[in-house]
């Protein structure tokens, strides 16, 4: 399923390359938001480098996921900040942190504002990438000199990258319970800030999103499953950047579903993918890739802020108009949905009823296609059945 969902984005972004990006020279001066980029193409030795914007004003907006949703950020100005970033890109080995272009990498990833840099490249920077897990970027150039300001880093990814004995996964959670923003920790993860000295390493920055992204639910989800069930159905909604979220909160043990719909996207065929998890949860990589842990750790940040704990099944539907901006799209947005008034209802039934009013499929359409979905629908017959 992951490769038939990945084939369907292409062939929806393939026809975003007419849009324009920024145009440099060899050289470059500028700031970086900061942000910094590491390709999973040829793994271990990995395409590392920063994204560069050719202004000398302020950009940290540019890699600021987290302040789009809430400022109402369009779709068509977070393209215009994405593809305006120029990546530079060096081959490094994935455990070849003590260089100095690598060390350049690490300030970027826990610098607490944008950066004045300069950069020379091999060649003029061209093209443009699209993904259905990362933010898209503008052009890109191996990268033969590069300079930075000073730096001024982040207290809380400072102490992170000097305690050498503390393991990722815990830097990461302590992170998280400190609030620094998402995409900060994840930089900082992916160019080897965090984790026992011995085992730190450059991660690929789509791994490292759904690693952090893992982490923070997996130590979330140890806290949720002590707490009450709630004792009704839930509905959070949300809907942003052409695409509209229906979370249902279940009164059951933890248990989850993921299903996203493509609407005739770009006049393609509509789609629907889905994947889920028992109780016991998930061990295999999912199905439908990042979103289903980005979409699972938005809601658990949520039942362990309010103490509960409940099923999920959340419904997306993306619209005609849709173009792929990475999971960020899906954190956010559904962190949004969660920070809103729930909509309470007696039955799965009412629930459902509700949700399908503001879908333009139907919720048969998402159960021919779900696991879980289907499968509570059958147990609530069987158990209507047996009472009657």
């Amino acid at each position: 399923m992951l490769d038939s969902k990945y084939r369907y984005l292409k062939t929806i972004t393939k026809q975003l390359y007419n849009m324009k990006s920024a145009k440099v020279d060899k050289e470059l001066e500028g700031t970086t938001p900061p942000s910094v980029f590491i390709g999973s193409y040829n793994y271990p030795k990995v395409y590392a480098g920063p994204l560069l914007s050719p202004s000398y004003e302020d950009s940290s907006i540019m890699d600021q996921p987290e302040q789009w949703i809430s400022t109402h950020t369009s779709q068509k100005d977070i393209i215009n900040y994405r593809l305006n970033l120029v990546r530079g890109k060096q081959t490094i080995g994935i455990t070849d942190l003590d260089n100095n272009y690598i060390e350049k990498l690490q300030e970027i990833s826990m610098a607490s504002k944008s950066i004045m840099s300069e950069a020379e490249f091999n060649k003029k920077p061209q093209g443009m990438t699209f993904s259905a897990e990362n933010a898209p970027h503008g052009p890109s150039a191996i990268i033969k000199k590069f300079d930075i300001d000073n730096v001024k880093w982040d207290h809380q990814l400072e102490k992170a990258y000097y305690d050498t004995d503390l393991k990722a996964a815990d830097a990461v959670e302590i992170l998280h319970e400190k609030n620094v923003p998402f995409t900060q920790i994840q930089k900082a993860f992916s160019v080897g800030t965090m984790g026992e000295g011995k085992n730190r390493k450059l991660v690929p920055t789509r791994w490292s999103i759904t690693a952090v992204d893992t982490t923070i639910a997996d130590r979330l989800l140890e806290n949720v499953r002590y707490y009450s069930q709630i004792d009704t159905y839930k509905v959070y909604e949300f809907e942003s950047l052409n695409n509209y979220y229906a979370i249902l909160e279940m009164p059951t043990p933890w248990q989850y579903e993921w299903m996203e719909a493509f609407l005739k996207v770009n006049g393609r065929k509509s789609m629907i993918f889905t994947d889920c998890e028992h109780n016991k949860g998930k061990k295999e990589y999912s199905r439908v890739g990042g979103c289903y842990y980005t979409a699972k750790m938005a809601v658990l940040e949520q039942l362990d802020r309010d103490k509960e704990q409940a099923g999920c099944i959340i419904f997306r539907e993306a619209n005609e108009d849709y173009i792929p901006l990475g999971v960020f799209n899906v954190r956010e947005n559904i962190r949004h949905a969660m920070n809103s008034k729930p909509l309470e209802f007696e039955s799965l039934r009412q629930s459902l009823d509700y949700i399908e009013t503001k879908l333009k499929l139907s919720v048969d359409d998402f159960r021919a296609a779900s696991q879980l979905l289907d499968e509570v629908l059958k147990e609530r017959q069987t158990t209507l059945d047996q009472f009657f």
